[in-house]
Protein backbone atom coordinates (compact mmCIF):
# COMPACT_ATOMS: atom_id res chain seq x y z
CA UNK A 1 0.00 0.00 0.00
CA UNK A 2 2.90 2.39 0.57
CA UNK A 3 3.46 2.77 -3.16
CA UNK A 4 0.27 4.84 -3.14
CA UNK A 5 1.95 7.53 -1.07
CA UNK A 6 2.72 10.82 -2.80
CA UNK A 7 6.22 12.35 -2.74
CA UNK A 8 6.70 15.15 -0.24
CA UNK A 9 7.80 18.59 -1.45
CA UNK A 10 11.43 19.44 -0.68
CA UNK A 11 12.06 21.42 2.50
CA UNK A 12 13.67 24.77 1.63
CA UNK A 13 15.88 24.93 4.71
CA UNK A 14 17.05 21.31 4.43
CA UNK A 15 17.83 21.95 0.77
CA UNK A 16 19.83 25.04 1.72
CA UNK A 17 21.85 23.05 4.25
CA UNK A 18 22.78 20.53 1.56
CA UNK A 19 23.73 23.24 -0.93
CA UNK A 20 25.92 25.05 1.58
CA UNK A 21 27.60 21.80 2.70
CA UNK A 22 28.50 20.99 -0.90
CA UNK A 23 30.15 24.39 -1.44
CA UNK A 24 33.82 24.23 -0.44
CA UNK A 25 34.66 27.80 -1.38
CA UNK A 26 36.87 29.52 1.23
CA UNK A 27 34.65 32.60 0.77
CA UNK A 28 31.43 30.78 1.73
CA UNK A 29 29.07 32.63 4.07
CA UNK A 30 26.21 30.46 5.35
CA UNK A 31 23.29 32.56 6.60
CA UNK A 32 20.61 29.98 5.91
CA UNK A 33 20.41 27.70 8.94
CA UNK A 34 18.11 28.99 11.69
CA UNK A 35 20.26 28.14 14.70
CA UNK A 36 22.74 30.17 16.71
CA UNK A 37 26.37 29.91 15.61
CA UNK A 38 29.42 31.32 17.38
CA UNK A 39 32.35 33.10 15.72
CA UNK A 40 33.81 29.77 14.57
CA UNK A 41 30.53 28.68 12.97
CA UNK A 42 29.82 26.06 15.66
CA UNK A 43 26.72 25.65 17.82
CA UNK A 44 28.36 24.64 21.10
CA UNK A 45 26.80 23.33 24.29
CA UNK A 46 26.51 26.24 26.71
CA UNK A 47 28.84 26.09 29.70
CA UNK A 48 25.97 26.30 32.19
CA UNK A 49 24.27 23.39 30.42
CA UNK A 50 27.46 21.29 30.62
CA UNK A 51 27.79 21.92 34.34
CA UNK A 52 24.10 21.22 34.95
CA UNK A 53 24.43 17.90 33.08
CA UNK A 54 27.33 16.88 35.31
CA UNK A 55 25.25 17.58 38.40
CA UNK A 56 22.21 15.78 37.04
CA UNK A 57 24.17 12.66 36.15
CA UNK A 58 25.57 12.51 39.67
CA UNK A 59 22.16 13.02 41.29
CA UNK A 60 19.91 10.96 39.03
CA UNK A 61 18.55 7.78 40.61
CA UNK A 62 15.78 6.68 38.22
CA UNK A 63 14.58 6.80 34.63
CA UNK A 64 10.90 6.49 35.45
CA UNK A 65 8.26 8.60 33.70
CA UNK A 66 7.84 12.18 34.90
CA UNK A 67 4.10 12.45 34.20
CA UNK A 68 1.93 13.58 31.31
CA UNK A 69 2.42 17.30 32.00
CA UNK A 70 6.20 16.99 32.22
CA UNK A 71 8.78 18.11 34.76
CA UNK A 72 6.98 20.12 37.49
CA UNK A 73 10.06 22.16 38.41
CA UNK A 74 10.66 23.09 34.79
CA UNK A 75 7.01 24.04 34.32
CA UNK A 76 7.05 26.32 37.37
CA UNK A 77 10.45 27.94 36.88
CA UNK A 78 10.21 28.51 33.14
CA UNK A 79 6.68 29.92 33.53
CA UNK A 80 8.03 32.35 36.11
CA UNK A 81 10.83 33.32 33.73
CA UNK A 82 8.32 34.10 30.98
CA UNK A 83 5.54 35.80 32.94
CA UNK A 84 7.51 37.14 35.91
CA UNK A 85 7.66 35.33 39.24
CA UNK A 86 5.45 37.88 41.02
CA UNK A 87 3.00 38.37 38.15
CA UNK A 88 -0.74 37.90 38.63
CA UNK A 89 -0.65 35.18 35.98
CA UNK A 90 1.62 33.12 38.25
CA UNK A 91 0.18 33.96 41.67
CA UNK A 92 -3.52 33.72 40.76
CA UNK A 93 -3.56 30.01 39.96
CA UNK A 94 -5.17 30.80 36.59
CA UNK A 95 -2.28 29.36 34.55
CA UNK A 96 -2.38 25.87 33.03
CA UNK A 97 1.13 24.71 32.15
CA UNK A 98 2.71 21.69 30.49
CA UNK A 99 6.09 20.73 29.13
CA UNK A 100 6.16 20.30 25.34
CA UNK A 101 8.41 18.79 22.70
CA UNK A 102 10.13 22.06 21.81
CA UNK A 103 8.40 25.22 20.68
CA UNK A 104 6.84 23.25 17.82
CA UNK A 105 5.19 20.84 20.22
CA UNK A 106 3.98 23.77 22.32
CA UNK A 107 2.40 25.39 19.27
CA UNK A 108 0.63 22.17 18.35
CA UNK A 109 -0.65 21.60 21.89
CA UNK A 110 -1.78 25.21 22.13
CA UNK A 111 -3.63 24.95 18.82
CA UNK A 112 -5.27 21.68 19.90
CA UNK A 113 -6.46 23.35 23.12
CA UNK A 114 -7.91 26.28 21.17
CA UNK A 115 -9.76 23.86 18.89
CA UNK A 116 -11.21 21.97 21.85
CA UNK A 117 -12.38 25.21 23.46
CA UNK A 118 -13.67 26.84 20.26
CA UNK A 119 -13.83 24.59 17.16
CA UNK A 120 -15.04 27.54 15.04
CA UNK A 121 -12.00 29.72 15.82
CA UNK A 122 -9.78 31.01 13.03
CA UNK A 123 -6.07 31.49 13.78
CA UNK A 124 -4.60 34.65 12.26
CA UNK A 125 -0.87 34.57 11.42
CA UNK A 126 1.47 37.31 10.25
CA UNK A 127 2.65 37.81 6.67
CA UNK A 128 5.39 36.64 6.60
CA UNK A 129 5.75 34.17 9.45
CA UNK A 130 7.84 31.14 10.39
CA UNK A 131 7.32 28.58 7.64
CA UNK A 132 6.21 25.85 10.06
CA UNK A 133 3.47 27.88 11.76
CA UNK A 134 0.82 27.09 9.19
CA UNK A 135 1.55 23.33 8.91
CA UNK A 136 1.72 22.92 12.69
CA UNK A 137 -1.45 24.81 13.46
CA UNK A 138 -3.32 23.90 10.28
CA UNK A 139 -2.83 20.20 10.95
CA UNK A 140 -5.31 20.54 13.83
CA UNK A 141 -8.01 21.44 11.32
CA UNK A 142 -8.28 25.04 12.50
CA UNK A 143 -8.62 27.50 9.59
CA UNK A 144 -5.74 29.95 9.17
CA UNK A 145 -5.90 33.45 7.75
CA UNK A 146 -3.07 35.95 7.19
CA UNK A 147 -2.77 39.48 8.50
CA UNK A 148 -0.30 42.03 7.04
CA UNK A 149 2.85 42.47 9.11
CA UNK A 150 6.00 43.37 7.20
CA UNK A 151 6.51 45.34 4.01
CA UNK A 152 9.61 43.96 2.29
CA UNK A 153 9.93 47.00 0.04
CA UNK A 154 9.81 49.66 2.77
CA UNK A 155 11.35 47.27 5.32
CA UNK A 156 8.93 48.42 7.99
CA UNK A 157 6.04 46.88 9.91
CA UNK A 158 2.67 47.40 8.21
CA UNK A 159 1.06 48.14 11.57
CA UNK A 160 -1.87 50.20 10.31
CA UNK A 161 -2.70 47.50 7.74
CA UNK A 162 -2.34 44.80 10.41
CA UNK A 163 -4.82 46.56 12.68
CA UNK A 164 -7.21 47.30 9.83
CA UNK A 165 -7.30 43.65 8.72
CA UNK A 166 -7.96 42.31 12.21
CA UNK A 167 -10.49 45.03 13.00
CA UNK A 168 -12.41 44.40 9.78
CA UNK A 169 -12.29 40.63 9.38
CA UNK A 170 -11.44 38.89 12.68
CA UNK A 171 -14.44 37.81 14.75
CA UNK A 172 -14.90 37.24 18.46
CA UNK A 173 -13.21 34.03 19.58
CA UNK A 174 -10.58 34.03 16.84
CA UNK A 175 -6.95 33.62 17.90
CA UNK A 176 -4.14 35.93 16.77
CA UNK A 177 -0.67 34.40 16.65
CA UNK A 178 1.85 37.02 17.76
CA UNK A 179 5.64 36.66 17.82
CA UNK A 180 6.57 37.68 21.35
CA UNK A 181 10.01 38.90 20.30
CA UNK A 182 12.64 38.52 17.56
CA UNK A 183 10.09 38.03 14.78
CA UNK A 184 10.93 35.13 12.46
CA UNK A 185 11.77 35.75 9.61
CA UNK A 186 11.94 39.57 9.68
CA UNK A 187 13.53 40.49 13.02
CA UNK A 188 11.08 43.43 13.10
CA UNK A 189 9.38 43.65 16.50
CA UNK A 190 6.43 45.70 17.71
CA UNK A 191 7.21 48.75 19.82
CA UNK A 192 5.71 49.12 23.29
CA UNK A 193 3.14 51.53 21.88
CA UNK A 194 2.20 49.05 19.15
CA UNK A 195 1.83 46.24 21.69
CA UNK A 196 -0.57 48.43 23.65
CA UNK A 197 -2.52 49.35 20.52
CA UNK A 198 -2.89 45.74 19.36
CA UNK A 199 -3.90 44.70 22.89
CA UNK A 200 -6.61 47.38 22.93
CA UNK A 201 -7.88 46.27 19.51
CA UNK A 202 -7.95 42.60 20.46
CA UNK A 203 -9.75 43.32 23.72
CA UNK A 204 -12.32 45.36 21.83
CA UNK A 205 -12.81 42.52 19.31
CA UNK A 206 -12.69 39.73 21.94
CA UNK A 207 -9.76 38.00 20.22
CA UNK A 208 -7.49 35.45 21.92
CA UNK A 209 -3.73 36.17 22.03
CA UNK A 210 -1.65 33.15 20.96
CA UNK A 211 1.92 34.17 21.73
CA UNK A 212 4.96 32.37 20.32
CA UNK A 213 8.25 33.13 22.08
CA UNK A 214 11.18 31.18 20.67
CA UNK A 215 14.04 33.66 21.20
CA UNK A 216 13.61 35.20 24.65
CA UNK A 217 16.82 36.92 25.72
CA UNK A 218 18.22 37.29 22.21
CA UNK A 219 16.50 40.59 21.39
CA UNK A 220 16.76 43.27 24.10
CA UNK A 221 17.14 40.99 27.13
CA UNK A 222 15.07 38.40 29.01
CA UNK A 223 12.65 40.75 30.76
CA UNK A 224 12.50 43.19 27.85
CA UNK A 225 11.68 40.41 25.38
CA UNK A 226 8.73 39.33 27.53
CA UNK A 227 7.18 42.82 27.49
CA UNK A 228 4.42 41.99 25.00
CA UNK A 229 3.52 38.70 26.66
CA UNK A 230 3.35 40.27 30.10
CA UNK A 231 1.29 43.21 28.86
CA UNK A 232 -1.23 40.82 27.33
CA UNK A 233 -1.27 38.61 30.44
CA UNK A 234 -2.05 41.67 32.58
CA UNK A 235 -4.79 42.80 30.19
CA UNK A 236 -6.59 39.66 29.00
CA UNK A 237 -8.65 37.10 30.89
CA UNK A 238 -7.30 34.36 28.60
CA UNK A 239 -4.29 33.73 26.37
CA UNK A 240 -2.12 30.88 25.10
CA UNK A 241 1.69 30.82 25.16
CA UNK A 242 4.07 28.57 23.23
CA UNK A 243 7.70 28.98 24.35
CA UNK A 244 10.97 27.29 23.40
CA UNK A 245 14.30 26.59 25.11
CA UNK A 246 16.05 25.62 21.87
CA UNK A 247 17.74 28.95 21.22
CA UNK A 248 18.25 30.63 24.59
CA UNK A 249 19.51 27.44 26.25
CA UNK A 250 21.00 25.92 23.08
CA UNK A 251 18.94 22.76 23.65
CA UNK A 252 17.90 22.25 20.03
CA UNK A 253 18.00 18.45 19.87
CA UNK A 254 16.65 18.01 23.41
CA UNK A 255 13.29 19.46 22.26
CA UNK A 256 12.29 21.46 25.32
CA UNK A 257 9.30 23.77 25.23
CA UNK A 258 6.38 24.95 27.31
CA UNK A 259 2.71 25.49 26.57
CA UNK A 260 0.69 27.65 28.93
CA UNK A 261 -2.93 28.77 28.94
CA UNK A 262 -4.05 31.71 31.04
CA UNK A 263 -7.67 31.12 32.02
CA UNK A 264 -10.40 33.06 33.80
CA UNK A 265 -10.33 31.02 37.02
CA UNK A 266 -8.15 28.42 38.79
CA UNK A 267 -10.91 25.89 38.09
CA UNK A 268 -10.73 26.62 34.37
CA UNK A 269 -6.94 26.21 34.54
CA UNK A 270 -7.36 22.70 35.91
CA UNK A 271 -9.75 21.88 33.07
CA UNK A 272 -7.25 23.21 30.53
CA UNK A 273 -4.39 21.21 32.07
CA UNK A 274 -6.52 18.10 31.90
CA UNK A 275 -7.22 18.61 28.20
CA UNK A 276 -3.56 19.38 27.44
CA UNK A 277 -2.56 16.22 29.31
CA UNK A 278 -5.11 14.13 27.42
CA UNK A 279 -3.86 15.53 24.10
CA UNK A 280 -0.26 14.82 25.11
CA UNK A 281 -1.20 11.28 26.07
CA UNK A 282 -2.75 10.69 22.66
CA UNK A 283 0.22 12.16 20.78
CA UNK A 284 3.39 11.07 22.61
CA UNK A 285 2.15 9.71 25.95
CA UNK A 286 4.90 11.14 28.22
CA UNK A 287 7.37 13.92 27.44
CA UNK A 288 11.15 13.36 27.80
CA UNK A 289 12.87 14.80 30.85
CA UNK A 290 16.58 15.38 30.17
CA UNK A 291 16.37 18.82 28.60
CA UNK A 292 13.63 20.05 30.92
CA UNK A 293 15.61 18.85 33.95
CA UNK A 294 18.63 20.82 32.70
CA UNK A 295 16.60 24.01 32.41
CA UNK A 296 15.10 23.47 35.85
CA UNK A 297 18.54 22.86 37.35
CA UNK A 298 19.95 26.04 35.77
CA UNK A 299 17.03 28.23 36.81
CA UNK A 300 17.01 26.88 40.38
CA UNK A 301 20.75 27.19 41.02
CA UNK A 302 21.84 30.84 41.57
CA UNK A 303 25.35 30.35 40.16
CA UNK A 304 24.24 28.33 37.13
CA UNK A 305 21.47 30.86 36.53
CA UNK A 306 23.94 33.74 36.60
CA UNK A 307 26.38 31.89 34.31
CA UNK A 308 23.61 31.08 31.82
CA UNK A 309 22.38 34.67 31.75
CA UNK A 310 25.93 35.88 31.08
CA UNK A 311 26.34 33.43 28.17
CA UNK A 312 22.97 34.42 26.77
CA UNK A 313 23.86 38.10 27.01
CA UNK A 314 27.15 37.45 25.20
CA UNK A 315 25.22 35.81 22.36
CA UNK A 316 22.82 38.75 22.16
CA UNK A 317 25.59 41.35 22.20
CA UNK A 318 27.52 39.51 19.48
CA UNK A 319 24.51 39.39 17.17
CA UNK A 320 23.70 43.04 17.76
CA UNK A 321 27.30 43.86 16.98
CA UNK A 322 27.10 41.94 13.71
CA UNK A 323 23.90 43.80 12.80
CA UNK A 324 25.56 47.15 13.42
CA UNK A 325 28.68 46.14 11.50
CA UNK A 326 26.67 44.98 8.47
CA UNK A 327 24.55 48.13 8.51
CA UNK A 328 27.65 50.33 8.71
CA UNK A 329 29.30 48.42 5.85
CA UNK A 330 26.21 48.75 3.63
CA UNK A 331 26.11 52.50 4.17
CA UNK A 332 29.85 52.97 3.75
CA UNK A 333 29.95 50.98 0.52
CA UNK A 334 26.88 52.48 -1.17
CA UNK A 335 25.56 55.59 0.52
CA UNK A 336 22.33 55.50 -1.53
CA UNK A 337 19.00 56.21 0.11
CA UNK A 338 17.56 52.74 -0.53
CA UNK A 339 20.56 50.93 0.86
CA UNK A 340 20.64 53.32 3.80
CA UNK A 341 17.04 52.31 4.47
CA UNK A 342 18.02 48.64 4.34
CA UNK A 343 20.95 49.28 6.67
CA UNK A 344 18.77 51.12 9.19
CA UNK A 345 16.25 48.27 9.16
CA UNK A 346 18.92 45.62 9.76
CA UNK A 347 20.45 47.62 12.63
CA UNK A 348 17.07 48.08 14.34
CA UNK A 349 15.87 44.50 14.07
CA UNK A 350 16.09 41.95 16.88
CA UNK A 351 17.34 38.41 17.29
CA UNK A 352 18.85 36.11 14.70
CA UNK A 353 16.92 37.02 11.56
CA UNK A 354 16.55 39.77 8.99
CA UNK A 355 14.66 39.80 5.71
CA UNK A 356 16.73 41.30 2.89
CA UNK A 357 14.78 43.04 0.09
CA UNK A 358 15.97 40.56 -2.55
CA UNK A 359 14.02 38.58 -5.12
CA UNK A 360 14.36 34.78 -5.37
CA UNK A 361 16.51 35.37 -8.46
CA UNK A 362 18.82 37.69 -6.53
CA UNK A 363 19.00 35.17 -3.68
CA UNK A 364 20.03 32.50 -6.20
CA UNK A 365 22.69 34.82 -7.59
CA UNK A 366 24.07 35.35 -4.07
CA UNK A 367 24.38 31.59 -3.71
CA UNK A 368 25.70 30.67 -7.16
CA UNK A 369 27.99 33.65 -7.82
CA UNK A 370 29.06 34.73 -4.33
CA UNK A 371 28.73 31.61 -2.11
CA UNK A 372 26.41 33.52 0.22
CA UNK A 373 23.66 31.17 1.39
CA UNK A 374 20.20 32.46 2.35
CA UNK A 375 16.61 31.45 1.72
CA UNK A 376 14.80 32.56 -1.44
CA UNK A 377 12.60 34.72 0.76
CA UNK A 378 15.66 36.82 1.62
CA UNK A 379 15.83 35.63 5.23
CA UNK A 380 19.31 35.68 6.70
CA UNK A 381 20.57 34.43 10.06
CA UNK A 382 22.89 37.19 11.28
CA UNK A 383 24.55 34.74 13.70
CA UNK A 384 26.06 32.99 10.66
CA UNK A 385 28.04 36.10 9.74
CA UNK A 386 31.55 36.91 10.96
CA UNK A 387 33.08 40.29 11.73
CA UNK A 388 36.13 39.57 9.57
CA UNK A 389 34.01 38.95 6.45
CA UNK A 390 31.24 41.49 7.04
CA UNK A 391 32.58 43.88 4.38
CA UNK A 392 32.53 41.11 1.79
CA UNK A 393 28.98 40.20 2.77
CA UNK A 394 27.90 43.81 2.27
CA UNK A 395 29.66 43.85 -1.11
CA UNK A 396 27.85 40.72 -2.23
CA UNK A 397 24.43 42.02 -1.15
CA UNK A 398 24.98 45.31 -2.97
CA UNK A 399 26.25 43.48 -6.05
CA UNK A 400 22.95 41.65 -6.58
CA UNK A 401 20.81 44.65 -5.68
Amino acid sequence: MFENLKPTPPDAIVGMIKLAAADHSPDKIDLGVGIYQDKSGATPVMGAVKRAETLLLAEETTKKYIGILGNPSFNRLFSELMFGADSEAITSGRLAVAQAAGGSGALRLGAELIKLANPSATVWVSTPTWANHQPLIGSTGLPIKPYPYYNKQTQTIDFDEMCAELRTHAVAGDAVLLHGCCHNPTGADLTHEQWQAIADLMLEKDLLPFVDIAYAGLGDGLDEDSYGLRLLADSFPELVLAASCSKNFGLYKERVGLVAALTTTPEAAKLAEGQIGLTMRRMISMPPDHGAALVAKILADPQLNADWRKELEDMRVRMNGLRTALADALVAQSGTHNNGQMAAAIAAQKGMFSLLPVTPEQAEKLRSEHSVYLLNSGRINIAGAKFETIDRLADCILAVL
